[in-house]
Order: C-alpha cells, then structure tokens, then sequence
C-alpha cells in the first residue's frame, strides 16, 4: 500500500530535476504576482514565499535555497520600481530583502525538517 506522502520524497536533493522544479515554482509565482500587479496589489516578495516552502518540500533544503537566490534578482529587476530596472535598493528594500530572507529560511528550515521527519518515519 501506497503512503499519500510518498511524492515528497521522490525528489533526490542536489538533482537536476529538483532544481528544475525549484525554478518551475518561482517562474509560476513571478506569473502569479505578475497578475496581481496588474490588478494594482504590489505584495513584491510575499507571493514567493510559498513557492520556496514548495520548492522546499519536493526537493530538500538545496532547492529552497536556490529557489530564495534566484528570487531576489527577479523581484528586484521586475517588480520594485523602477520596474525592469537594476538600480540601488533604497532602505524600504532593504528592509522587504531581509524580511523576505528571514521568511525564506524559516520556510527551507521547516520543509527540511518536515522531509527528515518522514524519511525515520518510514523506517
């Protein structure tokens, strides 16, 4: 009999497949906040949360790391203004940047953790 959890473990960290639902995960949540834009919500990094918790749970801590790397350039160039823009974050993005990285690593912290519960639960 078939475990209902057993998808989540299916995924090897540090494999190409995991890194490519990673960026599977925050291209899905760029569209997504690309949407809410659009109806004027500018949430900037609070749509990518989930996406890293994702991210983190289907394929380890390595994933939901590389998930928050690649976010923040996306966020930064994309959604903050100047929009499609580099330029020098001002102290309101900096502070949006640090709480986003807090977030992101309590969300790879907990999945990792949640994914090493079910690994000895499995024994």
């Amino acid at each position: 009999m078939r475990k209902s959890n057993d998808y989540i473990l299916s995924l090897r960290p540090w494999s190409l497949p995991t890194f490519a639902v990673a960026l599977l995960a925050v291209a899905f949540a760029a569209v997504l906040q690309e949407v809410f834009a659009t109806i004027g919500l500018q949430l900037y990094f609070a749509g990518f949360v989930p996406a890293i918790l994702v991210a983190g749970l289907l394929g380890g801590a390595p994933a939901g790391a590389f998930a928050t790397i690649i976010t923040i350039p996306i966020v930064c160039w994309g959604f903050l203004p100047p929009y499609f823009e580099f330029t020098w974050p001002t102290a309101a993005d900096y502070d949006r940047i640090s709480i986003f990285l807090l977030s992101s690593a309590l969300a790879v912290s907990f999945s990792q953790l949640y994914r090493e519960a079910l690994i000895i639960l499995r024994k």
